[in-house]
């Protein structure tokens, strides 16, 4: 009888190096752990792996039954409050890869005023950088909290708009206030958010007292010596909000949506014009 231990026959087809007396189930060519795919009986080759996802996939699109992707984009669709869960989801996915590059993210999307001119997409990226988990993790929860209040109120492109645009107010007041310094953080929008919530609230007649305390308090923490934060965004947040909130509330009709479109867009650009301003006058 042959020693099979000889036999050259008992190499894997992959890499010939490599003894082996494991078969493919299907093709019947001998392979090596490295290469071996369990199956339902036995271990498949890497060959035979590839044509059977294939076939498998020519099957579903034969049968006109609905794609990977096609199902995690209905899912998606399913979801309550998208913008909200997209922009709490990629603001941590920043922050660990941010962790993991050694500050790589906040070199290049926090804001400095100094940057402006070069690279104006600070004013706007500064919200998905954080400083340490307690930023992150404070800043997320807000934002959970009062941004899914929010975007069930405006819809998921209103809410978008209010956190953008008070985002740029938080950035334009620190050019003003604060300019050559660095900041980070989402907190210029949270504020933001506060202050439109609370406007829209007493557009409706409801009592926001409660809310109006907690801003208080919460900016009050902002001027703590040691503290380390940027009040300057806080206010300049809480600026752009009322006056988004303000838009919002008096174009509630639906009649009044071009409007409400045209007001979004000349507060925008009143916030970028006005860092541009502080820009000139403190630096420029």
């Amino acid at each position: 009888m042959t020693d099979q231990a000889y036999n050259p026959n008992n190499t894997c087809y992959r890499h010939p190096d490599r003894q082996s007396f494991v078969l493919c189930q299907r093709c019947g060519r001998t392979i090596c752990p490295e290469c071996q795919t369990p199956a339902a009986v036995g271990v498949h080759c890497p060959e035979c792996v590839r044509e059977q996802r294939a076939q498998f996939a020519a099957n579903r699109r034969a049968s006109g039954a609905p794609s990977g992707f096609t199902v995690a984009r209905r899912r998606f669709a399913m979801l309550d409050q998208k913008a909200t869960v997209v922009i709490v989801a990629i603001t941590v996915a920043i922050w660990l890869l941010d962790q993991v590059s050694g500050g790589f993210f906040t070199s290049l999307l926090a804001y400095n005023s100094l940057l402006l001119p070069l690279q104006p997409w600070r004013a706007v990226t500064v919200l998905f950088v954080h400083s340490g988990i307690f930023h992150i993790l404070f800043n997320m929860w807000a934002l959970w909290i009062f941004g899914r209040m929010l975007e069930n109120m405006l819809g998921a492109w209103r809410f978008l708009a209010l956190y953008f645009i008070t985002g740029i107010f938080g950035s334009m007041l620190v050019t003003f206030l604060a300019p050559g310094t660095w900041v980070v953080g989402a907190s210029g929008a949270i504020f933001g958010l506060f202050a439109a919530f609370f406007v829209l609230q007493r557009s409706l007649g409801q009592n926001a007292v409660q809310l109006l305390v907690i801003i208080g308090l919460n900016l009050v923490i902002g001027f703590l010596p040691g503290t380390n934060i940027s009040w300057q965004a806080h206010v300049g947040g809480i600026i752009g909000g009322f006056l988004v909130g303000f838009v919002f509330a008096k174009t509630r009709n639906i009649r009044k949506r071009p409007l409400q479109i045209g007001l979004l867009a000349a507060t925008a650009v009143v916030g970028i014009a006005l860092t541009a301003v502080g820009y000139a006058v403190t630096i420029g």
